[in-house]
């Protein structure tokens, strides 16, 4: 059980990675032999593959204890977390334990230890004060996206589980900026500091896009037309405002997404399961969606609201054009409106008066069974191409989870493939299928 060369390539041929970036190939050799390791890259850059890979190696599979705690500031990346962890098919057990789901199912999945365990600092704090499972073997803990963390308000809740865990010997931090403060409760001492913040945004343009209107709406729609069928994300700064943008959009036969954190936990994941396979190339979203999540490469993002501080715009940026990409952010303005001094833009682009389509090509269907039922993704493809008749470049991304699955179908075969598919048998368990 150990991440050597060989082992290492088995795990990214599971992935389906071929080569480390610099970066994390430098976390690689730095976290285990360094007790206090800050890990600094920008968003996309795969730092979750960078620290899982060294600190995977350093546990011992005759503990049956939680031996890894991975703090993260939200439920989506904790979840995204926990299932990169099963994807590497380690063997070591990995829960997610997050609030806005009942403590109960929590307890179920901790009844069998895992090794590593993956929280918001609120649920893991709550499970450390119940006494939820053991803490003497664990040894190392990460604190991903730790400043946004802290941003949230969860200061509190991570210092008092940082003074609980005596027994820590080895501390990763990670963020996607620079200049991050580090509070005294983290007790890193003299960190090992892994700073690769000024690569991955070499080819992103800035473009500012003028609007007469104050409300900015007609000027957003002719410019989703001028970008494209192309994936990206709307940022605002309120619910309010995205519920106001999401209404102008549906009448204008633009399909989209929502992501906020008014949002129920379950509505958040479908939202996202929707664009990751191309339901939805769109979604309007928060600084919520800034980072720390599990999306595709995106080709721009689109400042509806200008953001309130420039740590924000550098996360929202930091959406697209990651890595060698290229992607562009525009800067949506009204003509009276006052920029902050941190945003400064390449050239005003004036949108064409071009209606290209923006209609998706695929759905999303729910199956009723999942991980638990021992439905595997074969099995799925299966079904829909002996039973709802599909071939292979007809079926979209699944995403299987524990107890259900999302399949991505053709638009115009949906209702069909349903009608062949819904009520019938996979493995042991009749599943119901339907639209999402």
């Amino acid at each position: 059980m150990s991440t050597t060369i060989k082992n290492q390539e088995q795990i990214l041929a599971k992935l389906g990675i071929t080569t480390l970036n610099p970066m994390q190939e430098q976390a690689i050799l730095t976290i285990p032999a360094y007790p206090n390791t800050i890990l600094l890259s920008p968003t996309g850059t795969g730092k979750t593959l960078a620290f899982l890979l060294p600190v995977i190696d350093l546990l011992k599979p005759q503990i049956k204890e939680v031996q890894l705690l991975i703090i993260v500031p939200s439920r989506e990346l904790a979840i995204q977390i926990e299932q990169v962890i099963r994807d590497m098919g380690t063997g070591f057990k990995a829960n997610a334990v997050y609030g806005g789901r009942p403590i109960s199912k929590d307890k179920i999945e901790l009844a069998h230890t895992p090794t590593i365990l993956i929280g918001t600092p609120g649920r893991v704090l709550d499970h450390l004060d119940r006494e939820s499972f053991s803490i003497d073997d664990l040894k190392t803990i990460v604190l991903d996206e730790f400043d946004k963390s802290l941003e949230i308000g969860f200061e509190r809740e991570m210092s008092d589980i940082m003074s609980i865990l005596v027994n820590v010997k080895k501390r990763i931090l990670t963020s996607a900026t620079q200049n991050i403060r580090i509070p005294d409760f983290a007790r890193v001492k003299n960190p090992k500091v892994i700073d690769y913040t000024a690569t991955g945004v070499k080819e992103l343009a800035i473009k500012k896009v003028s609007s007469p209107d104050k409300d900015k709406l007609k000027t957003l729609v002719e410019l989703l037309h001028h970008i494209g069928n192309q994936p990206g994300i709307i940022f605002c700064n309120f619910k309010d405002t995205i519920n106001f943008v999401s209404e102008y959009l549906s009448t204008h036969d633009i399909e989209h997404g929502l992501f906020y954190g008014g949002m129920e936990q379950q509505e958040r994941e479908r939202a996202l399961i929707k664009f990751r396979n191309g339901t939805h190339q769109i979604i309007i979203a928060t600084d919520l969606a800034a980072r720390g999540l599990d999306i595709p490469e995106l080709k721009y993002i689109i400042h509806y609201q200008l953001p309130l501080k420039a740590e924000e715009f550098t996360h929202r940026n930091g959406r697209t054009a990651r890595m060698n990409a290229s992607g562009t952010a525009y800067v949506l303005q009204w003509n009276k409106e006052t920029v902050p001094e941190f945003i400064t833009t390449e050239d005003v682009l004036v949108p064409d008066a071009i209606k290209s389509s923006l209609q998706t090509e695929w759905a999303t269907v729910f199956i009723s069974g999942g991980r638990k039922d021992k439905i595997s993704k074969g099995d799925i493809a299966g079904l829909f191409f002996k039973q709802g008749g599909l071939n292979k470049n007809e079926l979209g991304v699944i995403e299987l989870k524990q107890d259900c699955a999302f399949v991505a179908v053709p638009k115009k075969k949906l209702y069909d493939v349903i009608e062949k598919t819904n009520n019938t048998r996979l493995k042991k368990k009749k599943v119901r299928i339907y639209k999402l």
